[in-house]
């Protein structure tokens, strides 16, 4: 399997970055590059070089991220109906014992019912296999920490009662308690070979969705849908394709950059990123030359060595402009960031 060759790289979403392109749905274009250089990297390292194969494991590995990201929202849903179960219990008790009722605020909070009642992730869930329902021990667990959290305990005290602290109560669970667990991490690496390295990039979808949702919504509340549009999986199949396809092609394009260069010498990843990025300056006109340089350095800085980010962002300057100079690529390089 490729993917077997990339499992210790890590995906990492650059959150703090901005780009050319609206975030509507979640398979995004920084996504799918990121697929494409571990991909890429994969193919190479892989003895049985099959170009159709390796598609088919760049769609679904990026399915599976689109995955990730429902089984996330519906973790929230599980752990509001087993906090619902407790509270059944404890309320039968109050009523034999005759003491007070038990608080039914976070049982009931008005984001996790909507939730758990939206049209596209119930259509989800019912499509799916394996749900959160074959792992009740982590969800407990999950549930009594937010139970022994300071973030619960202030919203259980406070006396605000609105769908908006309900909503920001779940934004601040899911970051404090979702977003950086260890267990929950173990636990998605052992369902899927993808789901630990798409975690972090997921996270940050997954709190954009909290962040949208809106009450007059109720059940239609519209999640992200995987792609935007068709013209993304054709970004992700033509751009994949053509480092491959065009590969020894690109590389005599770095050699004449630099007269100098000793392949030899450098990290294979380092090759493999500038083997995309000259493919995406090739193929796609309407993207800006610092949009692609700027992307995979970024990309570089976490997938290669330490100078690996200033030492390709001087040569995937170089090699436009050699590029543009001898007629091969008709852009303009505008000023980097």
């Amino acid at each position: 399997m490729y993917f077997s060759c990339i499992i210790a790289l890590k995906c990492v979403f650059l959150h703090s970055k901005t780009t050319y392109q609206q975030e509507t749905s979640m398979i995004n274009r920084e996504i799918i590059r990121i697929k494409i250089v571990q991909l890429t990297y994969a193919y190479y390292q892989n003895g049985n070089k099959n170009i159709d194969t390796a598609e088919k494991e760049l769609f679904f590995s990026l399915s599976k991220a689109y995955d990730l990201y429902n089984y996330l929202l519906a973790l929230m849903v599980a752990v509001s109906k087993e906090a619902r179960r407790r509270l059944e219990i404890l309320q039968t008790r109050a009523e034999r014992e005759g003491t007070a009722a038990p608080s039914t605020k976070f049982a009931y909070n008005r984001f996790a019912v909507q939730l758990e009642e939206n049209k596209q992730l119930q259509e989800f869930t019912e499509t799916q296999k394996k749900t959160w329902n074959d792992e009740p021990e982590f969800v407990g667990r999950l549930l009594e920490q937010i139970e022994s959290s300071q973030i619960y305990k202030d919203y259980m005290e406070s006396d605000e009662d609105s769908y908006a602290a309900d909503r920001e109560l779940w934004r601040k669970l899911y970051r404090t308690l979702i977003q950086e667990n260890e267990d929950l991490d173990q636990l998605l690496e052992t369902q899927s070979l993808y789901w630990n390295d798409d975690k972090e990039i997921v996270d940050t979808f997954v709190l954009k969705t909290i962040k949208r949702f809106e009450e007059q919504n109720g059940k239609n509340q519209e999640l992200l849908p995987e792609y935007d549009s068709e013209e993304d999986k054709e970004f992700a199949r033509k751009l994949f394709r053509a480092t491959i396809m065009n590969a020894d092609e690109y590389q005599r394009y770095m050699s004449e950059a630099s007269r100098n260069w000793d392949f030899s010498r450098l990290a294979y990843m380092d090759v493999v990123i500038m083997q995309i990025a000259i493919a995406e300056m090739m193929s796609f006109p309407s993207i800006p030359i610092s949009v692609t340089i700027n992307e995979f350095v970024d990309i570089a800085k976490l997938y290669s060595t330490m100078k690996s980010g200033g030492y390709i962002n001087g040569m995937l300057d170089a090699i436009a402009r050699h590029l543009i100079n001898t007629g091969r690529l008709m852009k303009s390089i505008a000023p980097q960031r």
